[in-house]
């Protein structure tokens, strides 16, 4: 059979996919880009917009594969199946559980043998799925944790992936020594809230105790961490990845809002204060590392004054990057009826100052790099130069010959460029 896979969403969800697309090479089926047997989409729903993109894939990729039988999975798919079914016009719906099984009921639909509907069930315990190596990557996603336990007001995850669940550290550590005999050289370790990683294991475990166990482990492979919870950095937690030269040093910390009045409303359990601390925190144990953050501009009842009080906290925290998106109602959620929604032409514009002042930033953080000397791992060419990963948050472009792919190799800083650094190699 010939299977084809979709991704819309996160890296968890691309994670997902990758490990779909793994299994379903390992049982003798060919993945193509399009003509496919059996279509995989792995959905997204974490906001409105999001459930339209959804039903916009469903339609292109019919129309790619009309004879194919069409699945979907992930969070979308989850929480509104009936309108997955109906407008989508898709064969199975599975949700965000027994991924695996995916795989034999396309198997099946296709042979003409009988599929029932998986439904979508809540999620058990942990669903181990294999690690997927990219093609021609030298970067794997590993997921460690799947679920959220903290029902932010406008966020519709905790019901599409249920309670936090663990990936056991033994296994874990099984996964990571597979991606690197298959020549992984940085692992992503994701997952929908990684700094609640450990507690529904038994014994409870922690991401710190994971971190004390893989990065001695493995020290020729680097870790660079996932999203985090700002609440898990402390002064034992940077005690921790103190001293490791194979974590990366780069640590995104979800922030949403730079406005004590605005978290409240959002369901947020810490204040400016308390992330401040934790920025304060990781910068003596690596000042110069990449701080990036996500934010959610134009929040129910956010006022002139509160929306420049983020603005001023984006600039105090310094930040390397700043992922902008402007509120999005989605169906479902606390958010969704909350007093004060704001204009979309008002969003749009507080986005666009946000996203002009985290262009600013990060302007200004990589350019104290230039001139310096990187380690960079080459891993594609973009544009005549070779994009490689560093240890901080940025990419790196190449210039010059000499390059080998997948092999580390110390550059020289020489400007900016695009989204990252340009560099060239030291003779």
């Amino acid at each position: 059979m010939k299977f084809a896979f979709f991704t819309l969403g996160c890296k968890v969800n691309l994670f997902e996919t990758q490990a779909l697309t793994q299994l379903a090479a390992s049982r003798g089926h060919e993945i193509v880009d399009r003509d496919a047997d059996a279509v995989i989409i792995n959905t997204c729903t974490v906001t409105s917009v999001s459930d339209h993109k959804n039903i916009r894939a469903f339609h292109k990729l019919r129309k790619e594969n009309p004879h194919a039988v069409i699945a979907a999975c992930g969070c979308f798919a989850q929480t509104d199946p009936d309108r997955v079914r109906v407008e989508g016009e898709v064969d199975l719906v599975c949700g965000t559980s027994d991924r695996a099984r995916v795989i034999e009921l396309c198997e099946a639909a296709v042979s003409g043998r009988p599929t029932p509907d998986t439904g979508c069930r809540e999620s058990g315990g942990y669903e181990v799925l294999p690690a997927g190596v990219p093609r021609g990557r030298t970067r794997a996603l590993l997921k460690i944790e799947d679920g959220c336990n903290n029902f932010c007001t406008y966020c519709i995850i905790p019901y599409a992936r249920g309670r936090v669940r663990s990936l056991p550290p033994k296994q874990a550590e099984q996964e990571v020594q597979r991606l690197q005999a298959a020549g992984v050289h940085e692992i992503v370790l994701t997952g929908i809230e990684i700094a609640s990683y450990g507690r529904d294991l038994m014994p409870q475990s922690s991401l710190p105790e994971l971190m004390r166990r893989l990065l001695p482990a493995f020290p020729g492979m680097r870790f660079r961490l996932g999203s985090l919870d700002p609440r898990i950095v402390d002064a034992s937690f940077c005690q921790t990845v103190a001293g490791f030269d194979n974590l990366a040093q780069h640590f995104h910390l979800s922030l949403q809002s730079g406005c004590d009045s605005v978290l409240a409303r959002m369901g947020r359990r810490y204040t400016t204060e308390d992330y401040y601390n934790g920025v304060q925190l990781l910068r003596q144990v690596y000042p110069d590392c990449s701080l990036t953050t996500d934010l959610i501009v134009g929040f129910p009842g956010e006022t002139e004054e509160e929306f420049e009080q983020t603005l001023d906290f984006l600039e105090r925290c310094g930040f390397a990057a700043v992922h902008v998106f402007p509120f999005s109602v989605r169906k479902g959620t606390r958010a969704a009826s909350l007093p004060g929604q704001l204009a979309q032409k008002e969003k749009a514009a507080r986005a666009q100052r946000a996203k002009d002042t985290a262009a600013r930033l990060s302007k200004a953080y990589r350019s104290r790099f230039v001139g310096r000397l990187l380690e960079a791992l080459p891993e594609h060419r973009t544009a005549g130069r070779w994009a490689a990963h560093g240890l901080y948050g940025f990419p790196i472009y190449i210039e010059g010959t000499g390059v080998v792919k997948n092999c580390p190799v110390k550059v020289r800083v020489t400007g900016l460029y695009r989204d990252g650094v340009l560099a060239e190699i030291i003779p």
